[in-house]
């Protein structure tokens, strides 16, 4: 943090109350500042290897990991560098500070290090020299410029800004933000400027707080209803009971004329696209690997295509072959998970069409997949996830029942079924959630036991194992 011209560094080990016990005791009159909670990649958790990392002046934050660390390491030990830590990421602050020397210019020093880096990152960086100025710049990683009254924050997450703004610009990969104040200028790898759209953020800071629960995730639990009803309400056709795709985007010409397109007209091309796919690729990780096999269960049952699941990690690695005539689809909650993003792109360089479920908008996979469905689950903070979880049942459900009618594989009469079957499914959530008391009784018979097994058939055995995951990170 910015104090009398200099940057004062404050780190801690362990969970993130040490370091606001150290805050206690500080005082700042700056009005620029940068953090990082890091999560151990290189090197072992300790103070030393906590972010910022500070080089002669230079302050930096990094998220991701600089995968030519070994020879970047070895060219600054042997030009005599003072290396304190174990991490990749002090190595571009050596780097930067290098740089700075000749160029007198925190943004030019920036430009002139990018080439030198190989892997996945989001850096923020301020120099003592330009101390009004921070530099942001990214590739792989999520990084966020959030536009507030008489403040700029920069954040990997739009949870980290909703408190301060619903004004965001989201960082392209290899793109270069300068901050000055409130002026936020934003250049392509080779220094042009280049102009960016600020968009709003639909969540709201109240849904990032407890609202009188113990925690985020019995919240999030009791908000599950809501989830299902937001996740399915736009497209469905109340007056004929049937499914309309809302600006899926098939019909768009980029990602930034999906909201544009005429409703009516995209969900014909959805139909034309959707009509043809003799095989669907579902790609996730975790519990949305898990809905992604509730959702085979149901494609292969309403709309008789057949469907193969894949854990993205697995995907990427075992050299796919994805016939023509194929849908990929891809579920991230967050829209960032590393595995399912270069699944995507993997699929997209072969020539498969595909299709993202996300909960956060604008997210890199939402805006790199062809088609685009929504969770439309609100802010979910618990790790455990819970009602982004249903959401994407819900979604997943509405899809096949869709894909059905379109492949002529469901009769109106069943589509009318199950879509009456979907839109009472929250009430009868709000039922199940009545009986809390009966849950915690049912948990403190079985506290004691060393072991539970989960047993499942047809599409109750992908619930299982997600059942068997909650218990595992949670119990």
């Amino acid at each position: 943090i910015l104090d009398h011209g200099t940057f004062k560094l404050v780190r801690a080990s362990g969970k993130l109350t040490e370091l606001q016990k150290k805050l206690e005791t500080e005082t700042f009159d700056g009005h620029i500042g940068i953090g990082h909670t890091r999560w151990a990649t290189h090197g072992v958790p300790s103070e030393r290897n906590s972010h910022p990392h500070k080089v002669e002046g230079i302050s930096l934050v990094h998220n991701g990991i600089i995968e030519n660390y070994q020879e970047i390491r070895r060219e600054l030990v042997e030009s005599g560098a003072t290396i304190k830590s174990d991490t990749d990421s002090e190595l571009v602050a050596h780097l930067i500070a290098r740089e700075v020397k000749t160029t007198h210019d925190l943004f030019e020093a920036v430009r002139k290090v990018l080439p030198r880096l190989t892997g996945a990152y989001s850096i923020l960086v301020v120099w003592e020299g330009q101390s009004d100025t921070m530099v942001a710049f990214k590739n792989g990683p999520p990084l966020l410029i959030g536009f507030g009254e008489d403040e700029t924050v920069v954040a990997s997450d739009i949870q980290a800004i909703i408190n301060y703004t619903n004004r965001v610009v989201y960082l392209e990969d290899f793109e270069i933000a300068r901050i000055r104040g409130t002026a936020c200028d934003i250049f392509s790898a080779d220094g042009k400027p280049l102009k960016k759209e600020i968009h709003l953020i639909a969540w709201n800071a109240e849904q990032s707080e407890k609202a009188g629960f113990k925690h985020f995730m019995l919240k999030e639990i009791h908000e599950q209803p809501r989830a299902v009803a937001n996740a399915i309400a736009p497209h469905i056709d109340l007056a004929s009971m049937s499914v309309k795709l809302k600006n899926v985007g098939f019909s768009a010409s980029s990602f930034e004329q999906v909201d544009k397109v005429n409703i009516d007209e995209d969900w014909v091309e959805t139909q034309k696209r959707l009509k043809d796919i003799e095989r669907i690729f579902i790609i996730a990780c975790g519990t949305s690997n898990y809905a992604g096999l509730v959702g085979k269960y149901l494609i292969e049952t309403l709309a008789k295509i057949p469907v193969e699941c894949d854990i993205a990690s697995e995907f990427r690695y075992r050299d796919p072959v994805i016939p023509p005539k194929s849908l990929v689809m891809v579920i991230s909650q967050s829209g960032e998970t590393a595995d399912t993003l270069a699944a995507l792109r993997l699929a997209k360089q072969s020539g498969a069409l595909t299709l993202s479920i996300c909960n956060v908008k604008r997210s890199t996979i939402d805006r790199e997949a062809h088609g685009h469905l929504y969770m439309n689950s609100g802010v979910e903070i618990g790790v455990a996830s819970t009602k982004a979880f249903v959401s994407t049942l819900a979604v997943l459900n509405l899809f096949s029942v869709g894909l059905g009618r379109i492949r002529g594989a469901l009769s109106q009469a069943a589509e009318k079924t199950h879509l009456e079957a979907l839109i009472a499914a929250p009430s009868q959530m709000e039922a199940v959630l009545s009986y809390d008391k009966f849950f915690a009784e049912a948990a403190n018979t079985l506290k004691d036991f060393r072991g539970l097994l989960y047993m499942g058939r047809g599409v109750s055995f992908p619930i299982a194992l997600e059942g068997a995951l909650k218990l595992k990170e949670l119990a």
